[in-house]
């Protein structure tokens, strides 16, 4: 059976460069003390993840591109496969601690993949003991897949199918049928397919078109009133920059119980939201510490799933949108600026933020391969990369149970995606029984310092966490305990003089002004 790459997920393609690769990466640290005996060697992980391979397609299929990208590039299986192509592992240099690590985390995920073998690949690091918080003798499993075959649902759904739920080997998810994995196109049928689409293409674009050209005109709109000055855009930040090909990357944690505390000071707010102040508070002391703090509103671009809350995570691919956020950095006080973002976030998400990203993900599907392969090399080059945001938060719910691998717990989780020109700065922040962590990527030239961004993160959250509700918010949640005191027992046996006192204006009068606090 033919199996094609939709648009969404060819775009992963045209868009990699020698500098901006588009993998991602899921970062796992294993405590092998669980396991059976104790400890693990590198040939028991092959042979487990060996007993994986049937759970996702995206194991053991490759892609099938045509020349000249004339099409869309297809699934194909991959009859020389070999697991052990996929697997390498090494021990940390000394002194083997945190910066180390982070070291070898940041270097493997700058190196290419192998675009020829099926889009993902792990790599072992031993040598953790010198890492505090991290049990002796742990390993970190660096499990890296490309954007073409997965996006951060479908990729996190590939890593549970992998794991087990208790140290005797019990799988997190039962198997899966096996999905025919594709063949590989004759020639009369890469024609045929090519000639087709493109002859569909310019009446299935133009019905697209119609379909949303109300959202068109009114980002149109938007645009020039914002080229005009009449509307705040994106500021100049130093991520709109050329990407190089020297990765940085760094990570911290944070606990669930502990975003719900700074949840309920804010009624409203959600976990996400919660993470986006977080970041933009650490955004904001970053910038500040180097002069370089804009007086607008740094802006991020989130993704939103469009598979929905009923929607399936188990077959590979992109179904993603996204929406863009003003962080709010321009707001001194965090609880503050969570309130904002919490505003922003309720009325844009799945409507008017994410409504351009949508327009383009349905418009790109009827394109040419040829022609959107083109353009998208065009658009993210030095010279033509678009600025429209200044960095992506990614954030992907995961397992809120231990997880294990050959026997091995799970005991942290971080994770790594792509960059690219005029967006250098990546924070993923996936979470994992009980923690979020916030995991840090950049380029060396943009972000040298990365791990003071870490400690701006760990800052943000201790403010928020710190921070109390401003007296006025304070105020209003005393009132409806006003009225049961009027009505109690004790207040029957009053003189009719006690009943006069209520009607004086002058309480009631200083109490009206903080009804209008939520800033």
């Amino acid at each position: 059976m033919l199996k094609q790459l939709s648009a969404q997920d060819a775009q992963f393609l045209y868009t990699q460069t020698a500098n901006n690769l588009t993998h991602i990466m899921g970062i796992y640290i294993y405590d092998p003390s669980t396991a059976p005996g104790g400890f693990l060697r590198f040939k028991d992980i092959i042979a487990h993840v060996q007993s994986r391979v049937d759970t996702s397609p995206l194991f053991k299929r490759r892609l099938h591109r045509l020349p000249l990208d004339l099409d869309h590039p297809y699934w194909v299986e991959d009859e020389h496969f070999d697991i052990e192509a996929h697997m390498s592992h090494a021990r940390l240099p000394e002194p083997g601690d945190w910066r180390q690590f982070c070291i070898a985390v940041a270097r493997y995920f700058s190196k290419p993949m192998d675009m020829n073998r099926p889009l993902w690949d792990i790599y072992i690091i031993e040598g953790l003991d010198r890492i505090p918080g991290i049990p002796k003798g742990s390993f970190a499993m660096l499990h890296r897949v490309h954007h073409a075959a997965v996006d951060g649902a479908s990729g996190a759904h590939a890593f549970i199918a992998m794991s087990d739920i208790d140290a005797k080997g019990t799988p997190a998810i039962p198997d899966a049928p096996v999905e025919d994995l594709g063949r590989a196109p004759s020639s009369a049928e890469v024609a045929t397919r090519a000639w087709t689409a493109s002859m569909q293409s310019p009446v299935k674009f133009m019905n697209a078109l119609l379909k949303v050209s109300p959202s068109l005109m009114t980002a149109a709109r938007k645009s020039m009133l914002r080229d005009q000055g009449m509307t705040a855009g994106v500021p100049e930040t130093r991520f709109n920059a050329p990407v190089g090909p020297h990765k940085m990357f760094d990570a911290t944690r944070v606990a669930l119980a502990d975003i719900a505390k700074v949840r309920a000071k804010v009624p409203g707010a959600t976990v996400n939201d919660v993470i986006l102040a977080t970041c933009a508070g650490a955004l904001r002391k970053y910038l500040q510490a180097h002069g370089e703090l804009p007086k607008e509103s740094v802006v991020a671009v989130a993704p939103i799933n469009r598979r929905g809350k009923g929607g399936k995570a188990d077959s590979p691919g992109n179904q993603v949108t996204a929406m863009s956020v003003p962080l709010r950095t321009d707001i001194a006080d965090p609880l503050k600026r969570l309130a904002a973002i919490r505003d922003y976030t309720v009325e844009a998400k799945e409507a008017k933020a994410g409504v351009s990203a949508r327009i383009m993900t349905d418009l790109s599907q009827h394109i040419p391969g040829a022609t959107m392969a083109a353009v998208a090399r065009i658009l993210t080059s030095e010279r033509f990369a678009v600025r429209g945001t200044n960095l992506f938060i990614s954030n992907v719910p995961g397992a809120q149970v231990p997880l294990y691998l050959a026997g091995a717990q799970l005991v942290q989780q971080y994770g790594a995606g792509p960059l690219a020109n005029n967006m250098g700065l990546f924070i993923a922040t996936p979470s994992y029984n009980g923690q979020v962590g916030f995991s840090i990527i950049s380029e060396r030239a943009i972000m040298p310092d990365i791990a003071f961004f870490r400690t701006c993160i760990d800052e943000s959250f201790a403010d928020l966490l710190a921070a109390q509700p401003t007296p006025e918010k304070a105020a209003v949640k005393p009132k409806p305990a006003e009225k049961p005191a009027l009505k109690t027992k004790a207040s029957s046996k009053t003189t009719p003089k006690a009943k006069a006192k209520p009607k004086t204006p002058t309480k009631r009068k200083k109490a009206a002004p903080p009804s209008s606090p939520r800033t």
